[in-house]
Formats: structure tokens, sequence, C-alpha cells
């Protein structure tokens, strides 16, 4: 599964063209090195998303095969650190 449709699915953002605007302004790293919106990820990756007032790293732990139910959607990731980051807008 693309990056941008995993950050979709997962609902840690809401809407794929702006999980592509992150990952194009380079706010989405996987291992430490910028991220395109149409790498192939796998379990096991683990991403950092650079949001406007928080910093999230998560380890991808499935990958889904279409939409899920907003239920599931939380359980394909678990959350490795959530700090806020203070002054970024």
């Amino acid at each position: 599964m693309r990056l941008d449709a995993f950050l979709k699915t997962s609902r840690l953002i809401k809407r794929r063209s702006v999980a592509k605007e992150f990952c194009d302004k380079g706010r989405v790293r996987i291992g430490g090195l910028s991220a395109k919106a149409g790498r192939e990820l796998k379990a096991g990756d683990v991403i950092t998303l650079s949001l406007p007032r928080r910093k999230l790293t998560f380890e991808v732990i499935e990958i889904p095969s279409g939409n899920l139910p907003k239920e599931r959607a939380a359980g394909i990731y678990r959350i490795v650190e959530d700090r806020p980051v203070p002054g970024e807008v």
C-alpha cells in the first residue's frame, strides 16, 4: 500500500491529497529518511509524521487491503512516540 493511502486509511491524516502534501514538504520520514507519497509500505516500517503542533512516530503493524471501519483503523499501527512541538505552526 502506498504511504499516502496508508495515512488516509489509518485516519492519521483525513485526505490522501493532504498526506501527499505532507510527503512533498518533507514532513513524513521513514527510518529517518524523507519519504515520497508513492513509497510502498511494509509491516515493521517506522514512520515519523511532523504535524503542526506535535511529532508522531509510529510503527506499521498491518497493511490493510482497502478501507477499514473506523474502529479497526487505529489497530494497524502502534504509536512509538507522540510529543508536542512548541512554537511550530
